[in-house]
């Protein structure tokens, strides 16, 4: 039988290349969008016509109830989320309703439909927060500093708490960073990369950033999401860490980004305190000692490569609108 995947948040960087890892493995895949003014569907542009979106949303439970009973998928992947810390601080109760509780009503809408689907959460190394121990592993614990964070926690411990009660195949991916060139323009690391492009291109002269000394362990998202389709084949669920186990600072993204086009990082990133976490996360870093033994996973992209995939994705990108 041909096994078949619901993703929430499929039009998200996660969503867009699980939805192309899965089909790539003979998967029918279903995703999930929300009814919005303001969808887009540029990240699955490219497989639009080979997977099937269904219109559903975390603060219904009665449409993933509806969704599971239609389609009724092997497996459901939970990427959906407000999933951009800083707008965490000016929308906490939303960030709570969707990132926490929304959780809770497809962990139910499974239960209530088939026990029997394979549920992934997506847990966040923000849960971390202000870290008592390095590197972070599955059994440090949370210590979360934005509503954000504080969200994921109860995500992840309804997850457990539904697989340890009802007996659901229910897995936390403990995801550390993770980009491309598919990142919202929200995050830093894209808007360093597109800043980067639109300096070179004489677009603009200056990027302003918060905190250049925040460090973060970064990998390439097209090798997570392997990771999380791994958990789901696994004959008992589990939570894992995923992470490059290597911490690198904003500062020192800046520095390869911007000599990726052979300027230098100084003569152009200013600090604004706009940009700064009223409780800010100094360090995250990763060991995925579990996943590389349990899963077999290990990261294929170099931080550096990363970073250059980024910087060249975003020139091509820059120089298109402007012929536009």
């Amino acid at each position: 039988m041909t096994p078949r995947a619901l993703i929430t948040g499929i039009t998200g960087q996660d969503g867009s290349y699980l939805a192309e890892l899965l089909l790539d493995n003979g998967y029918e895949v279903v995703g999930m969008v929300r009814r919005s003014s303001t969808l887009n569907f540029e990240r699955i542009a490219h497989i639009q016509d080979r997977v099937t979106l269904v219109s559903g949303d975390l603060l219904d439970e009665v449409s993933m109830i509806r969704l599971l009973s239609l389609h009724r998928p092997t497996e459901l992947y939970n990427l959906a989320a407000q999933s951009f810390v800083q707008t965490s601080w000016d929308q906490p109760v939303l960030t709570g309703e969707t990132t926490a509780i929304g959780v809770t009503r497809v962990l139910d809408a499974i239960r209530t439909v088939d026990p029997a689907i394979r549920f992934y959460q997506a847990s966040s190394s923000e849960m971390f927060g202000k870290v008592v121990e390095v590197p972070q592993r599955e059994t440090t614990p949370f210590y979360p500093r934005s509503p954000y964070g504080v969200a994921k926690v109860y995500g992840h411990w309804i997850t457990v708490n539904y697989r340890e009660s009802y007996g659901l195949h229910a897995s936390s991916g403990m995801l550390f960073n993770h980009e491309s060139p598919r990142r919202g323009l929200e995050f830093v690391t894209r808007k360093i990369t597109n800043g980067v492009a639109r300096i070179k291109l004489g677009l603009d002269a200056k990027l302003a950033l918060g905190n250049l000394d925040a460090e973060r362990d970064w990998g390439f998202a097209g090798d997570y999401v392997r990771a999380m389709w791994l958990m789901l084949q696994q004959d008992v669920p589990d939570d894992f860490v995923v992470a490059t186990g290597e911490a690198h600072t904003v500062r020192e993204f800046c520095s390869l980004a911007f000599g990726a086009v052979d300027l230098d990082y100084e003569e152009h990133v200013v600090m604004d305190p706009r940009f700064m976490r009223p409780a800010e996360v100094d360090s995250l870093i990763g060991d995925a000692t579990k996943a590389r033994q349990k899963l077999g996973w290990t990261p294929e992209v170099s931080f550096a490569e990363m970073v250059a995939a980024m910087v060249e994705a975003d020139l091509d990108l820059v120089a298109r609108q402007q012929r536009v």
